[in-house]
């Protein structure tokens, strides 16, 4: 598995190459994970409402393919996309989102930060509020998209949506839970939980 940091792009760039990467997979394809930082977008999933969209102001809202409603991306918030192979890996996509919440909550729990798993909305929360966000879609059996998490960024612009459709939900980030990391640093050290988990997971028994 390949883990690349490509720094600050914009999102359209980023989403076109993922959906160019997936498309020309074959079976012997890496999977890779991708961190980057966007400038400030919201991305509205497929199934998204127009009601959680309240006040965008002058933030560019772009229309995606992945699963879920709209949430916020900007500099200081590390995403971290999986393009996986689940089919290779024989790993269905709730399994893979377990992997990818347990892969945030164990990072968190290295920072001192009890976080939890929600049943009914996909993500990570501290204290009831929303620390990362989470959306993929599936194409002939592989992944993209992924998760964003807070880290030290504006959260202001979330209070302009109902954040993945959850009305009222507030956000929080690393740097607001007392933690000193920056978005590289904090992306590397989830992207490295997340292989682990990941290379665990799927690894051939002997």
């Amino acid at each position: 598995m390949q883990i690349h940091n490509l720094g600050l792009r914009p999102y359209q760039e980023i989403w076109d190459a993922m959906r160019a990467y997936t498309a020309a997979r074959d079976a012997t394809s890496e999977d890779q994970i991708w961190l980057v930082q966007h400038p400030p977008v919201y991305t509205q999933g497929q199934a998204g409402k127009p009601e959680h969209l309240l006040a965008p102001g002058d933030i560019p809202v772009i229309q995606i393919d992945r699963g879920g409603q709209i949430t916020y991306h900007g500099p200081g918030q590390t995403v971290m996309y999986l393009l996986l192979d689940i089919r290779r890996a024989g790993i269905g996509i709730r399994a893979l989102v377990s992997l990818i919440e347990e892969s945030v909550i164990g990072f968190l729990q290295e920072q001192g930060i009890r976080a939890q798993s929600r049943a009914d909305a996909p993500g990570v929360y501290v204290d009831g509020k929303k620390i990362a966000s989470l959306g993929l879609r599936v194409r002939g059996g592989c992944t993209y998209h992924g998760v964003a998490l807070n880290v030290d960024m504006n959260l202001e612009p979330f209070s302009r949506i109902n954040p993945c459709g959850l009305v009222g939900m507030q956000m929080t980030q690393l740097r607001d839970l007392g933690v000193a990391l920056d978005a590289d640093a904090a992306g590397a050290a989830l992207a490295a939980r997340f292989q682990r988990i990941w290379l665990a997971k799927t690894a051939p028994s002997l």
